[in-house]
């Protein structure tokens, strides 16, 4: 089964408002983006540490519901999270 999350954030080049979805499938998770509402997605969105936590937090609601999120997909997204911020940290020091 597979998950797909969409949300709209603030693209950071341009300041537009883009679409991003992330999908998993087979345990790897996909991000993608568009910035028009009925345009191509553009795959390949190196995705950044909020919207990993993003993604967590929908989770956490989701599973909540069952809507086909797993123990597997929270600890995945939750050490990925960990991390990044351990990464982001180390690179301030």
């Amino acid at each position: 089964m597979s998950v797909e999350i969409k949300w709209t954030d603030t693209d950071p080049d341009t300041g537009q408002r883009r679409f991003i979805c992330v999908e998993r499938f087979a345990g790897q998770w996909w991000f993608k983006s568009k910035l028009r509402r009925r345009g191509e997605w553009t795959k390949g969105l190196e995705p950044t540490l909020e919207m990993w936590q993003y993604v967590l937090d929908s989770l956490h609601r989701r599973y909540r519901r069952r809507e086909g999120v797993t123990d597997a997909d929270l600890d995945q997204v939750t050490k990925i999270v960990e991390n990044l911020r351990r990464k982001l940290e180390d690179d301030k020091d």
